[in-house]
C-alpha cells in the first residue's frame, strides 16, 4: 500500500501546474492547447478561435489547471498575462461578436452560447455566483441587455456578461492623450492583464502592436478575486460569432503566476492570412450570389457578366427592339458562341409598387388565410419571383415553418438572411409573423431605394436603413428613392413605402404592423399613422429605449450616431450581405 502511494503522489502533483506557472508562446505551432468549438491552430501557428462561420463558439485553454491559491479559503495569488490578437470582420465597418481572455474552473465552458454571450455563459447561468469565471472582454457589439457602453469596448466580466467596469477601446499615449482604437480593424493589438493579489486590483492595458506598453492602464478595477477564483483554475480564450462573419485570432500569448509575464517577441509572431481583411475586388460590378439550391445542383442561370459581354455592354448597336417592360438585345455567349437574345427588364416605380403589393398580399395569405400559420423565415429580394406580367410572387419555402392559429411558435435554430433577421428572432430563436414583417420592411426599402441593405466599403452611407433614417430626419425622405426613377414616380406612394419600411423595421415586435395592416396601408384603405408618436419624425429621430429603436442597434458606427444621443446605429441583425 505504501509503495502505491509513493507512486501516485508524483502523478497528483504533475496534474496541477505549480503556483509559479509561466509559459510564453510566440506563435502556437506544435503547442499543446485544449481546443473546442471551431477553434483551431493554423499551419503557420496562428490560434484561430473562430472562422467565417455564423453563430459558433471557439475556446482555447492551457491544458493543465493552474494553482491560484494555497487553499480554497486563501487569498488569490497575483498573476499577469499578455497576448496579441486580431479581430477581422467580413465588412470594414460592421462586426460580429468579440472575444475574451478567461479564467474558468473548467476547460471549454460547457453550455456557453455564441453571439452576445461570447462563449462564456448562457441565459440560465449568466450572473450565477457559482460560475467562478473572470473574463476580460474585447467586445465589438453593443448589447443593451448587458448594459454595454458602446460597440467597441474593453470590460472586466465577473460571473456575468454585465461588465463590472468597461471603457472604450484605446490607449494613453506617452503625451497622456487618449488614442482611440477600433477592435475590428483587422490590425494586431496587444493586451496586458495584471492582477495584484495584495492590492486586490486588476489593470488592463491595450495598445497597437507597434506601440510599447503604455504607462497608464486603459482601465482598473479594485476587486478581490479570492471569492471568485477556485484553488485551481484554467486560463485561455473564448470567442463567438454572430450574423456577420468574423474571425478571431491570437498571435502570441505569455502568462505567469506571481510575477510579470515574459514579453512576447513580436518579430517571431505568425502573420495574419493574406486577404483576411476581406478586400472587395474590382470585379464586384459583376459579383453574384448563388442560392443554396444552385450550390447543390449547379447554377441554372447565366451570369450577368456573361450577358454583359455577350451584348457588348448592352450597346445600342446590339438592340433588336423594345417590348413590354424592357429592351431586347442580340448577343453571342463568350464561351459556347451560341447566339442569344437578352431582354433587359427595367422596372418603373409603378411596377415596383405593384411588386411590393403583390408580395404583401401573398405574405398576408400565409399568415392569416391558410388553415395554419405559415412563417416564411427567409423573405428577401432574391426569393421574390416575377410572373409574365411582372407581378410579385413569394417563392422559396425551404425554411418555412407552420403552426396552428392561436398557438405559440416553437423555438428553432436561427435561420434566414443577414439583413432580414428581426432582433428578437436572433435572441429567442422564435420565428413569428412579426419577424416576417421585419423582413418585409427591409425588402420594401431595398425596392424603393434601389440599394442593397448594406453597401460594401467604408462609406458612412453603407447601411441602407441608416441612410433612409438620415433623410427622414432632414425632412427629405423622398430623396432616398432610387435615382433611376427620375421624376417618374408618385411621391405619395413612394413616401408611404419608405415610411412603412421603417415602421416594419421597428426593433420592438409589438410596434410593427401586422401584414393585414400593411396591405391596408398600401391599398389606401386606412390612413398611415403619424410617425412622431412612434419615435420617428421629420425633424429628428428618437431612439429612446421606450421607443424601441435601440435594443438591437449593436455593432457599428453610423451617421445617426453623430447626430443623435442614445444611438449606436443599425444592428447586425438588420443588415444583408446580398440577394
Amino acid at each position: 500500500m505504501f509503495s502505491k502511494l509513493v507512486i501516485l503522489l508524483p502523478l497528483l502533483i504533475s496534474a496541477v501546474a505549480s503556483q509559479d506557472t509561466n509559459f510564453t508562446y510566440n506563435g502556437f505551432r506544435s503547442v499543446n492547447l485544449s481546443l473546442d468549438g471551431i477553434a483551431t491552430i493554423t499551419s503557420n501557428g496562428l490560434l484561430e478561435l473562430t472562422n467565417d462561420t455564423k453563430r459558433q463558439t471557439g475556446h482555447a485553454f492551457y491544458p493543465t489547471p493552474i494553482s491560484f491559491k494555497n487553499s480554497s479559503n486563501d487569498i488569490a495569488f497575483s498573476f499577469s498575462t499578455t497576448f496579441v490578437f486580431a479581430i477581422v470582420s467580413e465588412y470594414p465597418t460592421l462586426s460580429g461578436h468579440g472575444m475574451a481572455f478567461v479564467i474558468a474552473p473548467t476547460r471549454g465552458l460547457p453550455g456557453a452560447l455564441p453571439s452576445p454571450y461570447l462563449g462564456l455563459f448562457n441565459e440560465t447561468n449568466n450572473g450565477n455566483s457559482t460560475n467562478h469565471v473572470v473574463a476580460i472582454e474585447l467586445d465589438t457589439i453593443q448589447n443593451h441587455e448587458f448594459n454595454d457602453i458602446n460597440d467597441n469596448h474593453v470590460g472586466v466580466d465577473i460571473n456575468r456578461m454585465d461588465s463590472a467596469t468597461s471603457t472604450p477601446a484605446g490607449y494613453y499615449a506617452t503625451s497622456g492623450g487618449f488614442m482611440n482604437l477600433t477592435l475590428i480593424s483587422g490590425h494586431p493589438m496587444q493586451v496586458w492583464v495584471e492582477y495584484d493579489g495584495v492590492k486586490k486590483q486588476i489593470n488592463v492595458t491595450l495598445a497597437p502592436i507597434n506601440v510599447d506598453k503604455p504607462k497608464i492602464p486603459l482601465l482598473s478595477l479594485s476587486h478581490d478575486l479570492s471569492s471568485i477564483i477556485n484553488k485551481t483554475m484554467y486560463v485561455g480564450f473564448s470567442s463567438s460569432t454572430g450574423s456577420v462573419l468574423t474571425s478571431h485570432y491570437v498571435l502570441g500569448w505569455s502568462f505567469k503566476m506571481n510575477g510579470k509575464a515574459q514579453e512576447l517577441v513580436l518579430s517571431q509572431l505568425p502573420k495574419l492570412p493574406r486577404g483576411v481583411t476581406y478586400v472587395i475586388k474590382r470585379k464586384r460590378k459583376f459579383a453574384e450570389l448563388l442560392e443554396d439550391w444552385e450550390l447543390d445542383y449547379g447554377p441554372h442561370r447565366f451570369k450577368y457578366k456573361d450577358l454583359y459581354i455577350a451584348t457588348k455592354g448592352f450597346r445600342d448597336k446590339e438592340l433588336l427592339g423594345s417590348g413590354g417592360f424592357g429592351r431586347v438585345y442580340k448577343g453571342v455567349l463568350p464561351t459556347s458562341k451560341i447566339e442569344i437574345a437578352v431582354k433587359k427588364v427595367t422596372l418603373s416605380w409603378s411596377q415596383r409598387f405593384q411588386v411590393i403589393k403583390g408580395v404583401a398580399s401573398g405574405l398576408l395569405y400565409l399568415h392569416e388565410g391558410w388553415d395554419q400559420v405559415v412563417i416564411h423565415r427567409d423573405l428577401k429580394a432574391s426569393n421574390v419571383l416575377l410572373d409574365g406580367e411582372l407581378n410579385g410572387r413569394l417563392g422559396d419555402f425551404g425554411l418555412a415553418r407552420l403552426y396552428d392559429h392561436g398557438t405559440d411558435p416553437q423555438t428553432t435554430h436561427v435561420v434566414g438572411t443577414l439583413g432580414y433577421l428581426a432582433p428578437e428572432h436572433t435572441r429567442s430563436g422564435k420565428a413569428t409573423r412579426s419577424t416576417d414583417v421585419f423582413a418585409f420592411g427591409a425588402f420594401m426599402l431595398e425596392v424603393a431605394c434601389g440599394r442593397r441593405p448594406i453597401q460594401y466599403g467604408p462609406s458612412e452611407n453603407s447601411i441602407l436603413v441608416d441612410w433612409v433614417f438620415s433623410h427622414l430626419s432632414q425632412g427629405e425622405i423622398i430623396e432616398a428613392r432610387d435615382p433611376k426613377f427620375g421624376s417618374n414616380y408618385v411621391a405619395e406612394e413612394l413616401q408611404l413605402v419608405l415610411k412603412l419600411g421603417l415602421l416594419c423595421s421597428h426593433s420592438e415586435a409589438a410596434a410593427r404592423p401586422s401584414m393585414r395592416q400593411v396591405v391596408q396601408y398600401l391599398e389606401g384603405d386606412v390612413p398611415f399613422p403619424d410617425l412622431t408618436s412612434l419615435g420617428l419624425s421629420s425633424t429628428g429621430l428618437t431612439f429612446a429605449r421606450r421607443d424601441g429603436f435601440d435594443d438591437f442597434f449593436m455593432s457599428y458606427p453610423s451617421s445617426t450616431n453623430q447626430a443623435f444621443s442614445h444611438t449606436s446605429s443599425i444592428a447586425e441583425s438588420l443588415l444583408s450581405g446580398g440577394r
